[in-house]
């Protein structure tokens, strides 16, 4: 890697040079100027005296400048070093400190800086780069001494100083000595709201929250109006699970400051989380109405619209953005996500089909080869996945996943299941594969690997929820196993109580334990949550099984009518209802 351009004073020392080569006979007796050192630019540097470059010096900063092209870093640091010690010029010290944190020579580094700042005492990069060392070292008082210099040199970049600073500690796991650094700085400063701000954040990656807390509060009351202390907190109450305190601060703050469209923006993503999705469209509303260039707000109130099935307020939202190149493709993609909501497979591939770049292209494109499938084109599917996975190779899990599922939807659950088995000799421990392979093994009646692929996820992670109700609901077949399928279920339903899926599965062991009227209470709130066809079945067979067959007839004849090959629906007319009128 190439990491040395020429120094500006490397190029007039060559212009310089040439004209100090012999001349042609004039008439003129103006001689050539002697050659100069360039004055610095830029109000840190230090002036440096006007002088004659040495010929040694000269010779010196042209070997280093080839060392460092060639690779000899070690060389041109010592060049460098050189010339900086015989012209006291604080650029050549700052290029050696340069080359030796590229070298990562700490020594090297420290003993480049001392002799940057001996030149430019003020320079506040030299200082930063001082005071990083120091931290690294543990030298509290190196530390300090190098931040105040900084804060007086520099007030107005300290805050990005110091977040820098602590961006890369905190990757090395000096944290602690950072914070102890700002405890004693704040002592000195105690009017600089950024140091009590850089602790909190501190805190929070120390995992101390009440400490985080009391900082930021600190940190506000120097500062009372600072939006990053405000957002701060409101994340900490978060962070905290204390949504409701996150809601005020943030409502309070954005009534306080109704212009500040950071807060707000926050407040909105608070309201979110807490599934206030109205009470979010109105702040959204007002940052658009006071910037209606604000793009990212604009693309946020119409996945908010989303949420609330508010479908042509998001359109009108998406819409509003297909003109925008930065926001086309995420656009175009939710749009067809409407369109496939709409039940019009033909224009959400056409917006799916748009998206040729960015971010959603490979969910755009995989949208789209489910929805060929659906409409049970296959060679079309299987055409399109052929070349997502030459495009992108890096996604070989998600795209096995994919092929796997088209599998499935033409009934090849062998080929399925030689597939995912394949790809778990690259992937075994990957619980998305072993799950999906759990349900293939099902359809081929290989119960032992059912049930061996999900233990083995929940060996990984027991409170898998999906893999609990999966494991519970295989063992209803089995009559030996139903206490241990009672035992998966109800693991299930206590951590997800609300799930239909769930619901189903522990109403349907119901039934098999005999407990009828039991089972009719669950599978009845199953499908009012979920009007989905496995549902439907078990809840038509129990509604027979308690002599009520005319609305069993009727559940199933509204769901067969909207999935006539529902295989589920089809096992219980075949079942049941053969035979009957």
């Amino acid at each position: 890697m190439l990491i040395f351009r020429l120094f500006s004073v490397i190029t007039l020392v060559f212009l310089n040079s040439c004209a100090d080569s012999p001349a042609k006979p004039s008439d003129s007796k103006e001689s050539v100027a002697p050659l100069k050192i360039a004055e610095p630019k830029g109000k840190t540097q230090q002036k440096v005296e006007k002088t004659s470059i040495d010929p040694d010096v000269l010779f010196m900063l042209l070997t280093a400048e080839l060392a460092g092209q060639r690779g000899q870093y070690d060389i041109a640091l010592e060049g460098y070093m050189e010339a900086a010690k015989r012209m006291h010029d604080p650029r050549f010290a700052e290029r050696a400190a340069m080359i030796a944190m590229y070298m990562k020579d700490s020594s090297k580094t420290n003993e480049a800086v001392a002799l940057w700042l001996r030149y430019d005492a003020k320079n506040p990069t030299a200082r930063k780069i001082a005071a990083l060392s120091a931290l690294r070292a543990g030298d509290k008082k190196a530390a300090v001494e190098h931040l105040n210099v900084l804060l007086q040199v520099d007030p107005a970049g300290f805050e990005n100083a110091l977040l820098e600073l602590v961006s890369v500690l905190q990757k090395n796991g000096k944290t602690t000595a950072v914070y102890d650094a700002m405890d004693a700085l704040s002592t000195q400063h105690p009017d600089q709201a950024v140091i009590y701000y850089t602790q909190s954040l501190l805190a929070i990656q120390q995992k101390d929250k009440n400490l985080a807390e009391t900082k930021v509060q600190q940190a506000l009351k120097v500062q009372p109006d600072w939006d990053k202390a405000l957002i701060l907190q409101a994340q900490i109450a978060v962070f905290s699970g204390n949504l409701n305190k996150a809601k005020t601060l943030l409502k309070d703050a954005s009534l306080k400051y109704p212009d500040n469209n950071k807060i707000n923006k926050m407040y909105a993503q608070v309201l979110i989380k807490a599934e206030d999705y109205e009470g979010a469209v109105e702040v959204y509303q007002k940052i658009i109405a006071t910037d209606p260039k604000d793009f990212e707000s604009q693309f946020a109130l119409g996945l908010v619209y989303l949420q609330l099935d508010q479908d042509e307020q998001a359109e009108e939202s998406f819409n509003k953005l297909l003109e925008q190149p930065e926001w086309r493709y995420q656009a175009s993609f939710y749009l067809g996500k409407i369109e496939e909501k709409r039940d019009r497979p033909k224009k959400a591939l056409d917006w799916f089909d748009k998206v040729t770049d960015g971010p959603f292209a490979l969910d755009a494109s995989i949208s789209a080869i489910s929805l060929l499938a659906k409409d049970k084109q296959f060679d079309e599917a299987n055409s399109r996945l052929s070349l997502l996975q030459a495009k992108f190779p890096k996604q070989k899990l998600r795209l096995v996943l994919v092929q796997a599922e088209l599998y499935s939807q033409q009934k090849q659950y062998e080929k399925a299941f030689n597939l995912l088995t394949a790809s778990l000799v690259d992937f075994p421990d990957r619980k998305e594969l072993l799950y999906t392979r759990a349900l293939m093994a099902e359809r081929i009646d290989k119960p032992d690997i059912v049930e061996a692929d999900l233990k083995k996820i929940l060996a990984m992670e027991p409170n898998n929820v999906e893999a609990l109700n999966a494991l519970g609901y295989t063992l209803l077949n089995k009559p030996d196993r139903y206490a241990d399928a009672e035992k998966y279920l109800q693991k299930a339903l206590s951590l997800d109580p609300n799930a239909a899926v769930i619901i189903d599965s522990y109403g349907w062991l119901q039934f098999k334990l005999g407990n009828t009227e039991k089972a009719l209470d669950y599978l009845q709130q199953a499908y009012e949550k979920q009007q989905e066809n496995e549902i439907a079945a078990h809840l038509a067979e129990v509604l027979w099984a308690l002599g009520r067959k005319e609305e069993a007839k009727k559940l199933f004849n509204k769901a067969i009518k909207d999935a006539p090959d529902d295989e589920y629906l089809l096992d219980f007319q075949r079942r049941i209802l053969k035979g009957t009128k």
